[in-house]
């Protein structure tokens, strides 16, 4: 998708994909991880998700990448939050808290940037792209995190012919072949969420289910 398709989704408030509380499969699933309550977590295409409300709330700090402005500075107006800003190459990080925003394109992080994210957190960001802009996310800003760095990744599982996405249907084979060079990674949760999805079902999409990866970056 391109910028501007996203841009349009914000200005017109067309936010279906934002949801008014944490994933509750985070918050079943993150404490597994072990991380320390320090640790800097990297979460791409962040929008104003409440997941990194949640994620600050166990004491970590966040990196957040987002295309629109409007979805950064609703994230902080919505918190009481007033953020310093500044401009890097990466783009205009807004920082307040324990959140440090970045109004940029996630493929163009440099390993500078992701040195010290310690994990990545996944809900929204590989589901939202077509094919092609799937593997170049995944040879740029996945393969810049560090050695170590651990965490989710959530996608959708539907026959894609039925709906047209974002999101997108991403099936375990691609998710291994996108990233099993630089990653462990291993579906830990597998839940049929068909019900709980009207507008799928008003598009005619017959199966829907959500995994969840757990993943670790290789040396």
């Amino acid at each position: 998708m391109q910028p501007e398709f996203w841009h349009e989704r914000w200005s017109s408030n067309r936010i279906g994909f934002h949801r008014d509380a944490p994933l509750p499969l985070l918050v079943t699933h993150w404490p597994t991880l072990d991380l320390p309550a320090d640790a800097r977590v990297f979460v791409p295409l962040c929008g104003k998700s409440l997941d990194m409300v949640w994620l600050a709330g166990r004491g970590h700090r966040v990196l957040g990448v987002e295309l629109s402005e409007m979805a950064v500075r609703q994230f902080f107006e919505e918190r009481g939050l007033v953020p310093q800003v500044h401009a890097t190459a990466a783009g205009a990080h807004h920082v307040a808290g324990p959140y440090e925003l970045i109004v940029g394109d996630a493929f163009g992080l440099d390993a500078a940037v992701l040195a010290d994210c310690a994990a990545v957190y996944d809900r929204a960001a590989l589901i939202a792209l077509p094919p092609a802009l799937r593997r170049t996310y995944a040879a740029t800003a996945w393969r810049r995190l560090p050695t170590a760095c651990r965490g989710l990744l959530v996608t959708l599982e539907y026959p894609q012919a039925e709906k047209a996405g974002p999101p997108f249907s991403v099936e375990a084979d691609e998710v291994h072949a996108l990233l099993d060079a630089d990653w462990r990674v291993d579906a830990i949760e597998r839940r049929d969420i068909l019900a709980n999805e009207p507008g799928f079902v008003a598009e005619g999409v017959t199966a829907l289910s959500t995994v969840v990866y757990r993943v670790e970056r290789r040396g």
